[in-house]
């Protein structure tokens, strides 16, 4: 069935339209709070500068204070061995917790937290009232900038470890429910939603595809087409789903979905973004939470049969783990521990009766996912989130579609302080579901301060301004303890998903832009629209983003030659002015810190060669290949939707100057395809074959079965760990001295293969 553009049909349809009016134009109290909070500040330090009395007095006194911190401050007088004693002793503690519970327990969690909570306390009473520069006013307002910076990003930690306290593991859980869906004592009536727009109809077939394929007997797929095309419709009727469109593109993605609810009727919704494959169990693992009735969404993670271009460009794909792992293995466990898990706006499953009571998907902001999960939880209904990876996606496929997507994120993100659906404002939301809110707001701000952190080196070369008024002493004693022991449990408290260090340097690459967002969403919110993440899109030759790279390139050289002036004038202080000395080995030693990793963001802006849109999976199954009268038996190598590598396991092969054609069967998955041999390798004692098929004389039974053995297999995507942060340093070295533009193989042997 085909469902032509209409009006929709049913009484939902007037809770779905309320969303509909474009928030009104006005100066928002955000916007305010900001502008105030900035012209204040400027206004204090413009007065200072100009000599008003009563401000220099102020400040004055406050450097005095500084100066003479209370007694219980003052760093004990012993040796630098001795003062190093905390931190080693702490960092021993640590270790010792992570050692003792290799993965998070309740018991070790607290403890590890309790650590970094009374460090962190310690360490902001020690920077509030000991290490200030306000001996005059170009000293002050940068040492008074950066303190604000470092309180900001400090803010939103406390908070992330404060809600680290309570996390939610729902597997065991899921074990219980999935049992009456399996028996057939709760198998509710499902809708699948797939919005799409613009996606390749290759990956649209393997979606649909991979939807028909669970395992669970009462569903409907449609396919809601937002570019109305013509063939995508054909696809539709050629593999039986519905196909759903609309005469405009009014509020993107949240319109199309809000257009589409009306005209479906089951009691749950699912929706899957266009480029996401579901495993065969994705419903039977989800189903039963909504025996529940309080439960009103459940959430799974995203993965990605990709690597994201970050990991790609730095040759590292097999050893990074993906940029998402850190939200989806630390931070929704949160989030669902304090009641405020984020919808991510596709793989998850949601009751009918809720969307309909709030309203339908938000749609006054680009995150329209993530505001109808709190519209929900808003409205008393239980989001869930379960930790399985049962579904996979297309990941952005080169850096500029990569920045085009975590933009937008937080352009949507921000926008929620200026709609109806701001968790912080909106009423039925508990402090600890605001809390966790909030923390997910500050995220984005941290991009402000990262820029901080980048430009403050310049200033201790180019100004001689000393921001951190502190001995080496006091770094021991106070700064040490509290980063080195943060520095041994990152890692562990995110269930190795991301090292700091290599954390850094995701941050790093699209600091400037997302700096620049910011900024503009809190002046003006609405004055961008959605901006599909292109999907499908190959290239053959190395690119370099300039448009992202010149603020980059622009640091690297003014931090390279602040660097060496920095040295300079290290080495040419009077070592007895100890203050001024350990202010200026700060300088050196954290630009040297800020040139390292800027220089890898620039070699992640190269994006290399990606010819081949079909991802090629390592898989290894009993294969045949007929020719004429003859077979050969063997393994698969590597194999995708358009070819395949066979190790053969018998001699004697034909070898031919043109394509030979052939029947190629994988035996166990039921596969029996014409293929073309397009090359045999006799690299060992027995031939390795290289297939292509034949993409338009394959029957849909058989690309079926392709698919669902490529994408849909339970358990097929497995979780990789993060490299600890000593091997981290040793990948950052090997980065910088050997990027992937200088190495051979700058493509991967699967590429290698679609090239054929």
């Amino acid at each position: 069935m085909t469902h032509q553009p209409t009006v929709p049909p049913r009484s939902a349809s007037a809770r779905l339209s309320r969303l509909a009016t474009p928030p009104p134009v006005k100066l928002h109290l955000a916007t305010s709070i900001m502008f105030g909070v900035v012209m204040g500040s400027g206004a204090i330090v413009a007065a200072w500068f100009a000599g008003e009395g009563r401000i220099s007095r102020i400040f004055e006194t406050l450097q005095r204070l500084q100066l003479s911190p209370p007694l219980w401050l003052e760093v004990p007088l012993v040796t630098g061995e001795l003062l190093i004693a905390p931190a080693v002793i702490l960092f021993l503690v640590a270790l010792l917790i992570t050692r003792l519970s290799p993965q998070p327990q309740a018991w070790s969690r607290f403890a590890t937290i309790t650590i970094l909570l009374a460090l962190a306390m310690r360490y902001v009473v020690w920077r509030s009232l000991s290490t200030l520069n306000l001996s005059e006013p170009l000293q002050g307002a940068f040492s008074l900038g950066l303190y604000a910076m470092e309180m900001l990003v400090l803010a939103g930690n406390v908070i992330q470890l404060l809600l680290l306290v309570k996390v939610r593991d729902r597997t065991s859980q899921a074990d219980e429910l999935s049992r009456d869906v399996q028996a057939g004592a709760y198998c509710p009536n499902v809708d699948i939603l797939i919005p799409t727009y613009n996606e390749p109809e290759f990956i649209l077939r393997r979606t649909v595809v991979g939807c028909q394929a669970l395992d669970y007997p009462h569903k409907t797929i449609y396919l809601l087409d937002d570019t109305r095309r013509p063939h995508i419709k054909a696809l539709a009727q050629s593999l039986g789903c519905e196909y759903v469109a609309r005469p405009h593109n009014e509020h993107a993605k949240a319109g199309n979905l809000n257009h589409a609810i009306p005209l479906t009727e089951s009691e749950l919704i699912v929706v899957f973004d266009a480029d996401f494959v579901p495993t065969t169990n994705f419903l039977t693992r989800t189903v039963g939470f909504f025996q529940d009735e309080a439960v009103g969404l459940v959430q799974t993670p995203q993965t990605f049969y990709n690597p994201d271009p970050i990991a790609r460009n730095l040759g590292l794909e097999n050893t990074l783990t993906p940029e998402e792992e850190v939200f989806y293995r630390q931070i929704q466990p949160m989030r669902d521990g304090s009641g405020s898990v984020v919808c991510s706006g596709t793989s998850f499953v949601m009751r009918r009766s809720a969307i309909e009571a709030t309203g339908g998907f938000v749609t006054d902001s680009l995150s329209e996912d993530y505001f109808t999960g709190i519209r929900l939880a808003a409205e008393g209904y239980e989001a869930v989130y379960l930790d399985e990876k049962l579904s996979a996606g297309l990941a952005a496929e080169n850096i500029a579609a990569h920045a085009t997507q975590r933009l937008r994120w937080a352009r949507g993100t921000l926008q929620g302080l200026f709609i109806d659906a701001n968790p912080l404002t909106i009423s039925g939301l508990t402090f600890v579901q605001r809390l966790g809110h909030l923390e997910g707001l500050l995220h984005w701000f941290s991009s402000i301060a990262r820029v901080v952190f980048l430009l403050m080196p310049l200033a201790y070369s180019f100004l001689l301004v000393i921001p951190i008024q502190a001995t080496a002493a006091e770094l021991m004693y106070y700064s040490l303890p509290f980063y080195l022991v943060q520095l041994t449990v990152f890692a562990w408290l995110n269930r190795r998903s991301r090292s700091a260090l290599l954390s850094d340097i995701y941050s790093l690459v699209l600091v400037f832009p997302l700096a620049f967002t910011v900024i503009q969403v809190m002046l003006n919110p609405f004055a961008r629209g959605f901006k599909v993440t292109p999907k499908g899109t190959t290239s053959d030759r190395f690119t370099f983003n300039w448009s992202l790279a010149w603020p980059l390139v622009a640091l690297f050289i003014i931090t390279a030659f602040s660097l060496w002036r920095n040295l300079g004038l290290c080495l040419s202080v009077d070592y007895r002015m100890v203050e001024h000395w350990t202010g200026m080995s700060w300088g050196w030693i954290w630009s040297a810190y800020n040139l390292m990793m800027v220089g890898i963001a620039l070699l992640i802006l190269l994006d290399v060669p990606n010819p081949d849109p079909y991802e090629w999976f390592g898989l290894r199954r009993i294969a045949r290949l007929r020719v004429g009268d003859l077979e050969w038996w063997g393994t698969t190598d590597i194999i995708s939707e358009v070819g395949a590598c066979v190790e053969l396991t018998q001699a004697g092969f034909p070898v031919a100057d043109t394509p030979l054609e052939a029947e190629f069967e994988i035996v166990d998955a039921g596969i029996c395809i014409p293929v073309r041999v397009v090359k045999v390798r006799q690299d060992g004692t027995f031939p390795s074959v290289q297939l292509a098929f034949a993409e338009d004389e394959i029957d849909l039974g058989n690309q079926r079965r392709l698919i669902e053995m490529l994408f849909c297999r339970p358990g097929q995507w497995q979780r990789r760990n993060t490299p600890g942060e000593l091997r981290s340093i040793w990948l950052i070295f090997k980065i910088l001295l050997r990027p992937r533009v200088l190495t051979r193989d700058t493509t991967t042997r699967a590429i290698s293969v679609a090239q054929i």
